[in-house]
């Protein structure tokens, strides 16, 4: 039986500031990390190693050796062991798994684990160069001036091919996730204005941006950090002594699944024919969560952080949950579960949509959501009695993919 690892708490940069100057992304990192360690109340001679997620510092900064940057923040974190991690948009996550394996392995009691991107600095066109990284370069995507909306276009064909679907239900995961960010505090989109044009297929209020996608099925990519801690049940004790806790008031990852497809997007559809799910590893990666978790059912968890880089994704991943059959993530959309007052919420922070996607960053964002979630902690966008809550972090298109459960 493995250990358990405690999830302590970390910190969120606001999303809809631009880091601009000087050793920006430095800054950012100091800044996210330093106040994760004030939040949380530890010191940074208690932490014994740390995990960075990042996709593409050497692109948007030309800045590599990010350890060597964290070993730079503090005189108390100059000689610790660091690691980065690349998975494209699931680096934060690929970092998360690895603080756990560490955790899990009794290498270490205390670990850090911080996401980051500055993606503000470049233009439009070159932050789509630059993601356009994660595709298989030079064999997909060829044609496209924005390489991932059009990648995605073809995921809304597949559906629309072996299910039937409609835009509208589209335009309502936008619309949901946009009104779920006015609540953020720490949004990226939390004081922008919308109506409801700009969630149907009119050209003039919802442009086209690639084949069918438009402007607001997107992700927003934006600068931005998160840092969480993760302990040891030795530690987690210590910790909970010290602040008047038990550390049966102290959350755990309850369940993990990782799954790794091939790279082209086409390849991942044609394993598909012999199955109900469009992606079948992403249904694996749910399942083998669940499975360690010991959750029978969807039904037994509170909500889901899951990765709506475009309001497809989204689309795919409510039925790959288990939360309508395949195919018909339509009913959860018209029927209203997957809204804040629904029988499971998703994306109460605003998602990738509404909340804002700094690549590396995400996937340590979403487990720290889930964390403030089953703490009673997330304020205004809080899920009434949440106890256990999911996260689905992918990168690429769906190439690799993981799932959180956290909990009580």
């Amino acid at each position: 039986m493995m250990s358990k690892v405690y999830v302590l708490g970390g910190y969120q940069t606001d999303f809809s500031q631009k880091w601009s100057g000087e050793d920006a992304l430095f800054r950012l990192m100091k800044e996210t990390t330093i106040q994760a360690l004030t939040s949380v109340q530890i010191l940074p001679s208690e932490v014994e190693a740390a995990h960075i997620g990042n996709f593409a510092g050497e692109l948007f900064t030309g800045q590599g050796q990010l350890g060597g940057l964290f070993a730079s923040i503090h005189p108390d974190l100059s000689t610790i062991p660091t690691s980065r991690h690349e998975a494209a948009c699931a680096s934060g996550s690929i970092a998360l798994l690895s603080g756990a394996a560490d955790i899990e392995a009794g290498r270490y009691d205390l670990v850090c684990v911080l996401g980051v991107e500055q993606m503000k600095n470049v233009s439009t066109r070159k932050a789509a160069e630059y993601l356009g990284a994660a595709s298989w370069v030079g064999r997909e995507a060829q044609e496209a001036e924005f390489p991932w909306p059009y990648l995605f276009s073809q995921l809304v064909d597949f559906y629309d091919e072996r299910y039937g679907i409609q835009y509208e239900h589209l335009g309502k995961i936008a619309e949901i996730n946009l009104t779920n960010a006015k609540r953020n505090p720490l949004a990226q989109t939390r004081n922008w204005q919308q109506d409801a044009n700009n969630f149907t297929n009119d050209d003039a209020c919802n442009p086209v941006v690639e084949g069918l996608i438009r402007k607001n099925d997107c992700g927003r990519t934006t600068d931005g950090g998160a840092a969480i801690f993760l302990a040891s049940e030795r530690f987690a004790a210590q910790y909970a002594k010290r602040n008047g806790m038990t550390i049966e008031q102290i959350p755990f990852i309850k369940g993990w699944g990782h799954r790794t497809a091939p790279m082209l997007l086409a390849d991942k559809l044609k394993r598909s024919s012999e199955s109900a799910y469009v992606f079948p590893h992403v249904r694996q990666a749910i399942q083998d969560a669940f499975k360690r978790a010991h959750i029978a059912a969807v039904e037994q968890i509170d909500g889901i952080e899951l990765h709506d880089c475009f309001t497809i994704t989204e689309y795919m991943v409510i039925d790959h949950f288990g939360l309508t059959e395949p195919g018909a993530s339509w009913r959860a959309i018209e029927d209203g579960t997957i809204e804040f007052g629904g029988k499971l919420p998703i994306n109460p922070s605003g998602g990738l949509i509404g909340s804002g996607h700094p690549v590396g960053a995400t996937g340590v964002r979403m487990l720290l959501d889930a964390f403030k979630q089953v703490t009673g902690k997330a304020e205004n966008y809080q899920v009434e009695g949440a106890k256990t809550f999911a996260t689905l972090n992918i990168g690429g298109s769906t190439t690799t993919v993981v799932c959180f459960v956290i909990g009580l």
